[in-house]
């Protein structure tokens, strides 16, 4: 069972990867896809939700990209999927009519998704990043010709 969607897991890949790479120059939106090994128009929609909720912070110029708006430890994995789920918000809601889906089964999901957003909210992109295994920048070549 895979608990988050595509976008969210996309969405989380794309902080971590602003996270990890944007040092010192912002990372571009390019190298986020290459990377990913995503379509750049399906990046751009979820990053640009996350640049309207203060998660990246867009830079604009030829040397432009994203970094985050805040700091690591700041921005939370839960924050980030409850903005991308927001995208996604004409997603089918399955009404339960019977009493006993109403008294019994509906509680249980509402605990099951609390539960799950108390976990979400408690990780952090540092966290997330304190984890990954060590990932160099793909710097220039040092190669100089006189």
């Amino acid at each position: 069972m895979q608990p988050l969607s595509r976008k969210a897991m996309l969405a989380l890949e794309a902080v971590v990867d602003v996270a990890t790479y944007a040092r010192p120059e912002p990372v571009q939106a390019r190298e986020i896809t290459e990377r990913q090994q995503v379509p750049q128009r399906y990046l751009e929609q979820i990053m640009q939700a996350l640049v309207r909720a203060d998660i990246l912070r867009g830079v604009r110029g030829p040397r432009g990209g994203y970094r985050l708006a805040r700091e690591r430890r700041r921005i939370s994995v839960g924050e980030i999927i409850r903005v991308i789920d927001a995208l996604d918000h004409n997603e089918e809601q399955v009404t339960l009519r019977s009493e006993l889906g109403q008294m019994v089964v509906l509680p249980l999901c509402d605990k099951i998704a609390q539960d799950m957003c108390d976990a979400l909210d408690a990780i952090t992109i540092e966290d997330l990043c304190r984890d990954a295994p060590q990932v160099s920048p793909i710097m220039p070549s040092e190669d100089f010709t006189i």
